[in-house]
């Protein structure tokens, strides 16, 4: 039987926004694991209403880090990084829940192979019964920025048990090699909300590590719960975050054609869609809007 000294540290990090009771549930949870060696570290992005010292008194275990600014998803995580003792970091969204023994199999796997730079579990809902939201993710399409999620919303059969390559992470759950992090730098802060692990995902495949899906480690997700599934927050960050992405990730004929396609039929299409509604058009343009004033921004933050 291992001791902790032979087991990798893991750290934990997961960012709360005003939920101290969801970011405990999921902390209820992790005193579960099985996995001997890791630490936890949340980050209180700023919450505007809720205290988090909540958190602290009932699992002092837990390092809390209070931003005195909301940094987004990115930013908040990023706080952390740089305090992570953990040979991996695993960056796991506070509306989760864990299964005990979610941990080991991560971890067997990215010590297995030294390329894999990121490592995602399966992703079921947790409102609904054993429906996946993630098992691996398509590459997405350059032109038209299209991609999907394998076993989306399919009944878990066990169709999706084979550990393999993947094109993209899951931002939820995502384990991170340390020395990749060194490497190639922090989450871009750039997005604030959505498209963060995507963005990473390219820069550790150009840097030639590999990106894994383990179905054998799995957790429930409760969904957007910060944002809301359907609300304008998010129709303005996907949006925005979508050209963004294709600044910093395409170049040449492949980013005018992209853009092309953005202008010409996905404007459009998402114009009509949200004709009658005024909150959610607004939130498109905005999106839009952002991209032309900020055309400039396109840097990395580095590990420090």
């Amino acid at each position: 039987m291992k001791t902790n000294a032979e087991h990798p540290m893991v750290s934990i990090v997961s960012v709360n926004y005003d939920q101290p009771e969801v970011t405990c549930e999921m902390l209820e949870t992790l005193r579960n694991v099985t996995y001997p060696n890791f630490e936890t570290l949340i980050v209180d992005n700023a919450s505007p209403s809720t205290s988090p010292y909540s958190i602290k008194e009932r699992y002092p275990e837990v390092e809390l880090i209070i931003s005195e600014k909301n940094l987004g998803f990115a930013g908040g995580n990023n706080i952390a990084l740089k305090q992570a003792k953990g040979d991996y970091i695993l960056l796991l969204n506070n509306d989760t829940e864990v299964q005990p023994d979610f941990l080991d199999s991560l971890v067997d796997l990215m010590e297995s192979d030294d390329t894999i730079g990121i490592v995602s579990s399966k992703i079921l809902y947790f409102y609904e019964d054993n429906t996946i939201q993630y098992a691996g993710a398509s590459p997405i399409n350059p032109i038209t920025s299209r991609g999907f999620h394998y076993g989306y919303k399919e009944t878990d059969k066990g169709q999706f048990n084979e550990v393999t390559e993947t094109f993209y992470p899951h931002g939820a759950c995502m384990m991170i090699r340390r020395s990749v992090l060194e490497e190639l730098g922090l989450l871009y802060e750039g997005y604030f909300l959505y498209y963060e692990e995507l963005d990473f995902a390219e820069r550790v495949k150009r840097a030639g590590y590999k990106i894994y899906f383990q179905p054998n480690s799995s957790i429930l997700h409760k969904e957007s719960i910060s944002t809301g599934k359907n609300s304008p927050l998010k129709t303005y960050y996907m949006n925005r975050n979508r050209v963004l992405f294709l600044r910093r990730n395409s170049k040449g004929l492949t980013f005018f054609l992209a853009m092309l396609y953005f202008f010409s039929v996905s404007l459009p299409k998402n114009t009509i869609k949200y004709l009658f509604d005024k909150a959610h058009l607004s939130a498109l343009y905005r999106g839009v809007v952002w991209n032309i004033r900020n055309f400039d921004i396109n840097k990395n933050q580095q590990l420090a």
